[in-house]
């Protein structure tokens, strides 16, 4: 036994068996986490090697760097580097538990808004993380007290040479294989999950790294030619207005009600007997109002930033971080600038920083005359949600803001309270939390009811001033707010199974449209986010076939059903289409073949578009389109600074 630990020893006195000491650790650990901590959807036997081999190639690559570190400094170089690659292993895991999947380079560009989050962070820790460092402790612990030696040796070029030929050709081995069950790989599909599933955590962060810099330098490499492809495109698939509602609400003025977290399940939806959402629920009722059952949020890593970004432009958000934060100088045809040059007056309301998701920048962009964050706001710490103030005062405080506003005016309001994790004070709590006994779910129904009530009150003053009778009301769910990570909990919501089927139609956001005078109703088309600016613009009677817009007028009789996600995936009235497998919407069953080739044909328009999408937002490409009697936005007209004028009006 002594000889045995003695020639253990010797093995890990010297540097190379020290160096694969630490890629073994490296390597089962990432394998662990990507096995128990993120939800890859492994199926088969090959997947569940690929899962296992994948973290070996990039674990020898990327600790290999320490060989050209000379004498003691290889150990150092080499635990820093573990280190590291630890940390953003470590950083991925609290990332899918918040968003359900992985950090790309633009969300770390994301720095302003990390303050906000960090206490919403604090909720995704665990007692056992500490394990997912064990390693680092064990090896500086091995130098620390002797039990390993330090060899000062450097090992020659042509052995550090066949090491990295070995990681390489394992990466490629890993990439071969996975290929023949998942192909075009790297060059087809916008899911995250594939990538890390298939090739493993490390190698996708290189992945990311490459796609990131293709697409920041789409802008220099863009060009007038460029647009051409999109406009045929757009044009060709544009939905005529349907005369029923074209120009029903022309003239009026337009107040988006932006619902944080709002999933259409909660409507209609009884706890314990007692209706969650009671003001909203009444809407579905209200003879001009529009609710449609079958509308889905199409966010991508940008979250609340990517539905204000479909909304107000139809163009989708980025595969990769918020366009909000990493394309806020672009150029738009964005809504509020739109109607500004048909004289609306727009604004935006939120009881945030301005500088969060960058809205004060690319406020600018899209047009809007003013933007009333924080700084016109009284704040006091009891009425302090964690993103901003309370949906109660936050109503209360903008009325004389919106008061000040000359009419017509477009205006939105960005709700807060109802935000993971979904805090609420007793005090403020009018119904009983969920008993899952996950906290999150329990609270998210408390939440909700109180932002209910906070619309709610909102509405008795759009009555009672009289805006109520002369203006468009649109209210819309902005993404999920209970992710797939607390699908065991909601099982007991729904009582069923959440499959992957289930799960999509989870997906699905509350809209209601409502017009004065308007025949309201349940609407079962079938849309989302991407198709809200040329409804409303054809509710104002603004035609929107010169513009750039990929969603199409949900109330068109030509309205494309097809909702593409940002994944890739998509649903329709008839087809589910999910990690390349698709499924009957109506009863869930997987399709036959011969529906199973109309599906394939869907898919590849949903990916073009995106594509398309992408192009002429990375590209920047509206700055060489200018639709007939629209004047591209001048930035420099606007300024968001609080005056003390204004700030009196809440005094």
């Amino acid at each position: 036994m002594n000889n045995l630990l003695q020639r253990g020893q010797s093995i890990f006195n010297k540097y190379v068996g020290f160096f694969f000491l630490t890629v073994f650790f490296l390597w089962i650990k990432t394998y662990i986490v990507q096995l128990t901590q993120f939800d890859l959807g492994i199926e088969n036997s090959l997947q569940k090697f690929l899962l296992f081999i994948n973290p070996l190639g990039s674990a020898l690559l990327f600790l290999g760097v320490a060989f050209f570190l000379k004498g003691r400094k290889k150990y150092i170089g080499l635990i820093v580097i573990d280190f590291l690659l630890s940390v953003l292993l470590y950083a991925n895991i609290l990332f899918y538990r918040f968003f359900n999947d992985f950090i790309t380079l633009p969300t770390l560009t994301q720095t302003q808004n990390f303050g906000d989050v960090s206490s919403s962070v604090m909720t995704l820790v665990r007692p056992y993380d500490i394990l997912f460092f064990i390693d680092i402790i064990v090896l500086i612990g091995l130098l620390v007290f002797r039990f390993v030696k330090i060899d000062a040796t450097d090992m020659n070029r042509g052995k550090v040479a066949a090491l990295f030929s070995m990681a390489l050709a394992i990466s490629s081995a890993n990439l071969a294989l996975a290929e023949t069950d998942r192909p075009q790989l790297l060059t087809r599909g916008f899911d995250r999950n594939y990538i890390v599933k298939y090739l493993g955590m490390y190698n996708y962060t290189i992945y990311d790294a490459v796609q990131s810099t293709k697409a920041s330098a789409q802008r220099v490499m863009a060009s007038s030619d460029d647009i051409t492809e999109v406009v045929n495109y757009t044009k060709s698939n544009y939905a005529e207005p349907n005369p029923t509602y074209f120009g029903a609400g022309k003239g009026m003025n337009v107040i988006y009600l932006h619902l944080e977290s709002m999933q259409n399940f909660l409507i209609n939806y009884k706890l314990n007997g007692e209706e969650v959402t009671p003001f909203l629920n009444s809407l579905t009722k209200d003879q001009n109002t529009l609710y449609f059952d079958n509308f889905f949020h199409q966010t991508g890593q940008g979250k609340t930033s990517d539905a204000e970004f479909m909304l107000e432009n139809s163009l989708f958000g980025l595969s990769q971080g918020s366009a909000y934060t990493t394309k806020g100088l672009n150029t738009y045809e964005a809504a509020p600038a739109i109607l500004g040059q048909q004289g609306y007056t727009s604004a935006v309301f939120h009881g945030n920083s301005g500088s969060f998701w960058n809205r004060n920048e690319i406020y600018k962009s899209f047009g809007f005359n003013k933007f009333f964050d924080s700084n016109y706001y009284q704040i006091n710490s009891k009425d302090l949600a964690e993103y901003g103030l309370m949906d109660k005062p936050f109503f209360k405080q903008s009325i004389p803001l919106l008061e000040s506003l000359p009419q017509p005016f477009y205006t939105k309001f960005i709700t807060v309270s109802n935000h993971f994790p979904y805090p609420i004070n007793e005090e403020d709590a009018t119904i009983a939390p969920g008993t899952t006994g996950d906290k999150s779910v329990d609270g998210y129904f408390q939440t909700a009811r109180y932002a209910d009530e906070a619309l709610k009150q909102f509405f008795e003053y759009l009555k009672k001033s009289g805006l109520y009778d002369h203006s468009i009301i649109v209210m819309y769910g902005d993404h999920y707010g209970i992710s797939e990570n607390h699908n065991k909990a909601m099982e007991q919501v729904m009582g069923k199974e959440i499959t992957p089927f289930e799960n999509s139609g989870l997906q699905r956001v509350p809209l209601f449209i409502r017009v004065p005078g308007m025949e309201g109703g349940v609407n079962h088309q079938y849309g989302g986010q991407i198709d809200l600016l040329p409804t409303l613009l054809h509710l104002l009677g603004t035609d929107t076939k010169e513009y750039v817009q990929f969603g199409t007028d949900l109330l068109s009789k030509q309205h494309d059903d097809v909702v593409p996600f940002r994944n890739g995936d998509f649903v329709s009235s008839t087809i589910t289409s999910i990690d390349g497998k698709f499924y009957d919407s109506k009863t869930g069953m997987t399709l036959d073949k011969a529906k199973n080739d109309e599906a394939k044909k869907d898919q590849k328009i949903v990916e073009y578009k995106l594509k398309l999408s992408d192009k002429v937002v990375n590209g920047d490409l509206l700055r060489f389109y200018k639709p007939e009697n629209f004047t591209p936005v001048d930035r420099s007209k606007y300024n968001y600074n609080a005056t003390n004028d204004v700030k009196s009006i809440n005094k």
